[in-house]
């Protein structure tokens, strides 16, 4: 039977619910169409989707267990129909266990979470790709600690996954600064450690790649692209899962004077 594998992604996400806001979703509206084409970059439809997000930390690894997740509003000031948004993409149990297992066996703790609903880091890039939610769906969380090497090889723990038919989706953005965005001297720092981040995904080395993960935070910008790193870990965990896949820039986009950028390995 042949094997077919799936690449995984790193998304720059964009702000709160942007698809349902008029006047955002004109900004993201290169976004909104790389998501939406993104499934004809696969081999196929996957059987399921892991996605972690920069929205959800733990001070261990974990796993969403819902057989049907709920939403999580996590945002504010937004218009009132913004949280009465629906994403009913169905969980998966056996998907979580086999996370679960991959990581006991590397010797990782993983707990089970059967709370954890869909935050928008979630439910916008996959409200785009797959609009009928007929993929289940589940998230697995970063480890509070932010430590780089340790969510590489995170990555690395669940990259079999790639080959039973799931697409792994680390999902934040290449720049959060919310105090930077909309102001002008953030343009250059924004492409400078974008520029960066490509540099390191695009290193056909894959041992000198992770290396140049690890150490983001010499990067030039890089404090001031994350002053807290929450969006930029998943991009670690992708890079594990990536193995010895090349990773290549799929888009850029320019919003509220910054670039975000989204990649493909494999």
């Amino acid at each position: 039977m042949t094997i077919t594998t799936f690449p995984t992604f790193f998304v720059s996400h964009g702000g709160g619910p942007w698809p349902w806001v008029d006047g955002m979703k004109q900004q993201f509206a290169k976004t909104a169409r790389e998501f939406a084409g993104m499934p004809a970059l696969f081999p196929g439809k996957p059987k399921a989707i892991l996605v972690i997000t920069g929205h959800w930390e733990s001070d261990q690894f974990t796993v969403s267990t819902s057989d049907h997740p709920p939403m999580e509003y996590d945002y504010s000031g937004f218009p009132e129909h913004t949280y009465k948004i629906q994403y009913k993409a169905p969980g998966s149990r056996a998907l979580a266990s086999r996370v679960g297992a991959l990581l006991a066996a590397a010797g990782m703790t993983c707990k089970e979470d059967a709370t954890r609903g869909f935050d928008h880091g979630t439910f916008v890039p996959l409200s785009l790709m797959y609009p009928q939610a007929d993929v289940p769906v589940v998230m697995l969380s970063m480890k509070s600690t932010y430590d780089p090497a340790e969510h590489i090889r995170l990555g690395q723990t669940i990259a079999p996954l790639r080959n039973e038919g799931v697409l792994i989706i680390g999902s934040g953005l290449t720049y959060h600064n919310m105090r930077g965005f909309g102001q002008s001297q953030s343009t250059p720092v924004a492409e400078v450690f974008e520029a960066y981040l490509n540099a390191a995904i695009s290193e056909p080395d894959a041992g000198k790649r992770n290396d140049m993960l690890v150490r983001w935070q010499e990067a030039p910008g890089a404090r001031l692209a994350h002053p807290r790193e929450d969006h930029l870990i998943p991009l670690m965990v992708v890079a594990g899962a990536a193995g010895a896949d090349v990773g290549r820039r799929v888009f850029v986009d320019h919003v509220m004077q910054v670039a975000i950028a989204s990649y493909q390995f494999g």
